[in-house]
């Protein structure tokens, strides 16, 4: 494991049984209260689509991040303006003024609704989506959805957590990267 996850990872806090039983629940926030982990969380980001994403994009370039509410809210901006990029917010229904689009998407106990104002993207827009955790998908391939509509093309999505045993990269339409994988 590279020295930097390793790092981060070992900031992580958990919380057994929250939100409920049976969850262990990793904090992100020791990470931001930190500013040499919030720098190094920010330069691995930026670092693996400098060197990756936009290396392997045909355009060779990312115009817009995308964050998801409301952690992707703490990442994003910083990302977006390191890369020279935009940064579009995806918020929760109702939240967000003007024209907006939607999607739905399946929670562990019913249905939620993720909105984008409808001008945030313009066709042919190459975009990254990012958040604190992947779970299940559901959220991320939402968001893709939204970026979809607006005839963004999703590149890559990011995480500082992946709970790989729940399979998200099976439900979304461009690679996943992820800091830390947590396999149980």
């Amino acid at each position: 494991m590279p020295a930097d996850v390793d790092y981060l990872r070992g900031l992580l806090r958990s919380f057994p049984d929250y939100p409920k039983k049976g969850i262990v629940f990793l904090d992100i926030f020791p990470l931001l209260r930190d500013p040499v982990a919030f720098e190094t969380l920010i330069t691995h980001f930026v670092h693996r689509l400098t060197s990756h994403t936009i290396a392997t994009s045909p355009s060779k370039k990312i115009d817009v991040v995308v964050g998801l509410d409301a952690r992707g809210f703490l990442l994003g901006p910083i990302i977006a303006m390191r890369l020279g990029a935009a940064f579009v917010p995806v918020r929760k229904k109702g939240k967000l003024p003007g024209e907006t689009i939607h999607a739905e998407y399946q929670k562990e106990y019913g249905v939620d609704v993720f909105e984008m104002q409808a001008d945030a993207i313009k066709p042919g827009q190459n975009v990254v989506i990012v958040d604190d955790l992947v779970a299940t998908g559901g959220s991320a391939k939402a968001a893709g959805e939204l970026v979809a509509k607006l005839g963004g093309k999703t590149l890559e999505y990011l995480f500082i957590i992946e709970l790989t045993f729940l399979k998200p990269s099976e439900k979304l339409d461009a690679p996943l990267y992820s800091i830390v994988k947590v396999d149980d």
